[in-house]
């Protein structure tokens, strides 16, 4: 196992479950960037399947869903999530970087929210503290 895998997986073993789901959330979002990125070079091949992962991650997140504490929340929630998904996957079909486009212009506020508020979580950043 390479230093870097090793990192990630001490890492991801001794994060709180708030830091794992935004770890899903970040890379869902990379995985939509980087094939954007291969569509827009037209290379589908590379592309699909980090379109196929990206859908996974957002099916995860959508059944982690709790509807009975924040009923208008989660209905959002799964609105945009399952308006992602269908949009990653008529990007597998159809390879238009358009079809990705929109689904991260949907997801990555959602991924900027819980960003934000896990890190509220954890309080100050030693960054913010200086003076």
């Amino acid at each position: 196992m390479s230093g870097a895998n090793r990192y990630v997986t001490v890492k991801n073993a001794t994060a709180s479950k708030e830091r794992l789901m935004v770890n899903l959330f970040e890379t869902a979002l990379r995985h939509m960037r980087v094939a954007m990125q291969h569509l827009e070079k037209g290379d589908r091949h590379a592309a699909n399947p980090l379109l196929d992962k990206s859908s996974q991650i957002v099916a995860y997140l959508h059944g982690t869903l709790k509807r009975d504490s924040a009923p208008a929340m989660v209905d959002t929630l799964a609105e945009l999530y399952t308006f992602t998904m269908a949009r990653l996957m008529r990007a597998i079909v159809t390879g238009k970087p358009s079809d990705v486009r929109e689904a991260e212009r949907a997801f990555a506020p959602i991924v900027e929210g819980f960003q934000k508020a896990v890190a509220s979580m954890s309080g100050p950043s030693p960054q913010a503290a200086r003076p």
